[in-house]
C-alpha cells in the first residue's frame, strides 16, 4: 500500500493523510458491490429517490464542517465554501425529482397483437473517479444518476480531497442506503487503472485533465463498457457592442477569477468588440485590482491559493510568455501583499494585446488570469471563440437574443450561455466536444448513458 497525503495550499502542511486501499480491499469492495447491484437494480425507482433525498439531507446538515474541509483541502476561500454544498443540493435534488420521468419505459404506438416497449436497465457497478477543483459538484454529476437509475457507485477522489468521499459515504450511510451500492476507495494510479480493467466495473466516469480523460480511454479500449468523460476547457467569452457593459465586466471577472480560475468552465479568454474595448478592460482591471488575495481562512479573502505551487508556477510562466511576446499586464502584482513567487498564492492578472501565437490563449491556464482581445465584429469573434482544441462553454454578452442563437449555432460547444458563464444548469446537459470529453450528465438526457435500452417484443396469441 501507498500512503495518500493532502498536502494543504493554506500553509504547506499534511491536512489530511491516508493508506491506499489494498489489493484485497479493492476486491471485497468490487465483489460488494456487485452483488449489492443486482438487489438495489430491483428496488423502485421510488424507495432510490427517498434514500437519496434523505442523503442529501444528512450531508447538507454538515455544510459548515463540509465547508471548512473544502477550504483547507483546496483553497477555497471560507466566504465561498458553503457554496459548494448548495450546488450539490441544487443538482441531486433535481435529478432525484426527475428520476421516474426520465427513467421510465419508452412506449412505442401501439400494435394490434403485440405488447412493445423499451425499458431502461441499469448497467451495474459505475466507477466514478472524480477531481479536486469542485469535488462534491463534478462527483454528483455522475453519483446521483447513477444511483437512481439502479447501478451501484464506487468513488475514487482525488488525492487531494480524500475527505469528500468520505463525506459522500458517512451522508449514504446515515440514509440507510443498502451495504455496498455506495463505496469509495482511495486509490495510487495503478490501482485506479487496475479497477478500470475490472470485469466487475461496468462503466467509467472521468472528470479531469485531458492526459487522464485519455488514460481512462487506453485502460478501458477493448472492455466495450461506457466511458464519460469531463475534460479540460479554455472557454470564451464574446462582448459585444450591444452588451449591458458592466454586466459583462462583473460576470466575465468573477467566472474568470471564482476558485482561483481553477474551472474547467471558467472564462480564460475574453474577445471585446473594438467600439467598447477600452471601456471593457478599464472595468475588469479596476474591479480585479479590488480583490482580496490572501488566506483562505481568512472571511475578508475571496482570491485564495491555487491547489499547490506547481498549479500557479505553470500561470505564472503563461504571463511571462505572453509578456515576452508582446502582452501587456495589467496589474501590478506588487498590490497584491500575499503574492509570492514559490508559493501558490498568484496574483490575479488582466493581459492586453494578446493573440493566439501565445500559450496563455491556447493552453488551459487554470489560473486567475484573464486574457483579452479586441475584435471587429461577431465574424472574427466566431472565428476565434472556434479556433482552440476544446469546447466545454462558451459565453455571448448582448441585448439581442436572436443574435445570441444565431452565433451560439456557429460555435463548438457544448454549453451556450448568454449574459453569464462558469455555471452548470442541472435541467440541462452538462456535455462537451472536442478536447473537453465526450458523454453527458444532468438533465434527462444525463440518465441515457447510466443505462442500457432493452427492447420487450410480445406477440400475444
Amino acid at each position: 500500500m501507498s500512503t495518500i497525503k493532502c498536502i494543504t495550499p493554506v500553509d504547506g502542511s499534511v491536512y489530511v493523510e491516508r493508506e491506499s486501499a489494498s489489493a484485497d480491499t479493492i476486491q471485497q469492495t468490487l465483489a460488494s458491490s456487485a452483488t449489492a447491484q443486482l438487489l438495489w437494480k430491483n428496488t423502485l425507482i421510488a424507495e432510490r429517490q427517498a434514500l437519496c433525498s434523505k442523503a442529501v439531507d444528512a450531508f447538507v446538515a454538515r455544510k459548515a464542517e463540509i465547508a471548512e474541509e473544502l477550504t483547507w483541502q483546496m483553497g477555497r476561500p471560507i466566504s465561498q465554501a458553503p457554496g459548494e454544498v448548495a450546488g450539490f443540493e441544487e443538482r441531486a435534488r433535481h435529478m432525484i425529482a426527475i428520476a421516474a420521468d426520465a427513467l421510465a419505459d419508452l412506449q412505442p404506438e401501439a400494435k394490434e397483437g403485440f405488447t412493445r416497449y423499451i425499458k431502461r436497465e441499469a448497467l451495474g457497478v459505475a466507477f466514478i473517479i472524480a477531481p479536486w477543483n469542485f469535488p462534491y459538484l463534478t462527483s454528483v454529476n455522475a453519483i446521483m444518476p447513477a444511483l437512481l437509475a439502479g447501478n451501484s457507485v464506487i468513488l475514487k477522489h482525488s488525492a487531494q480531497t480524500p475527505l469528500c468521499a468520505e463525506r459522500l459515504q458517512q451522508a449514504f450511510d446515515e440514509a440507510g442506503l443498502p451495504p455496498g451500492v455506495f463505496q469509495h476507495l482511495h486509490l495510487n494510479h495503478a490501482d485506479t487503472e487496475a479497477v478500470i480493467q475490472s470485469p466487475l466495473v461496468n462503466y467509467v466516469a472521468f472528470t479531469g485533465s485531458v492526459p487522464g480523460g485519455e488514460m481512462v480511454e487506453r485502460v478501458a479500449a477493448g472492455r466495450f463498457i461506457g466511458v464519460g468523460l469531463e475534460l479540460g476547457g479554455k472557454d470564451p467569452a464574446y462582448v459585444r457592442k450591444d452588451a449591458n457593459l458592466q454586466n459583462a465586466i462583473d460576470t466575465v471577472t468573477d467566472g474568470s477569477l471564482f476558485n482561483s480560475g481553477q474551472s474547467c468552465c471558467g472564462i480564460e479568454r475574453v474577445y471585446v468588440d473594438e467600439a467598447i474595448y477600452q471601456e471593457f478592460v478599464a472595468g475588469v482591471s479596476k474591479l480585479v485590482g479590488a480583490y482580496q488575495l490572501g488566506r483562505p481562512d481568512d472571511p475578508a479573502t475571496n482570491l485564495g491559493p491555487m491547489v499547490k505551487t506547481s498549479a500557479a508556477d505553470f500561470a505564472r510562466g503563461q504571463i511571462d510568455d505572453a509578456v515576452a511576446a508582446g502582452a501587456r499586464a495589467l496589474i501590478d502584482p506588487a498590490g497584491f501583499a500575499a503574492n509570492a513567487p514559490g508559493t501558490p498564492y498568484l496574483a490575479p492578472q488582466v493581459l492586453v494585446d494578446v493573440d493566439h501565437s501565445m500559450r496563455v490563449m491556447t493552453e488551459e491556464t487554470f489560473g486567475p488570469i484573464i486574457s483579452i482581445m479586441s475584435v471587429s465584429g461577431d465574424e472574427q469573434a466566431i472565428e476565434l471563440m472556434n479556433d482552440s482544441e476544446f469546447g466545454l462553454t462558451a459565453a455571448i454578452f448582448t441585448q439581442d437574443e436572436d443574435a445570441a442563437i444565431a452565433i451560439g449555432d456557429q460555435v463548438q460547444t457544448g454549453t451556450w450561455f448568454m449574459n453569464r458563464c462558469d455555471y452548470l444548469d442541472p435541467a440541462l446537459a452538462w456535455t462537451g466536444v472536442k478536447n473537453s470529453g465526450r458523454g453527458c450528465t444532468l438533465s434527462t438526457v444525463g440518465f441515457e448513458s447510466l443505462t442500457r435500452p432493452k427492447s420487450y417484443h410480445l406477440k400475444t396469441v
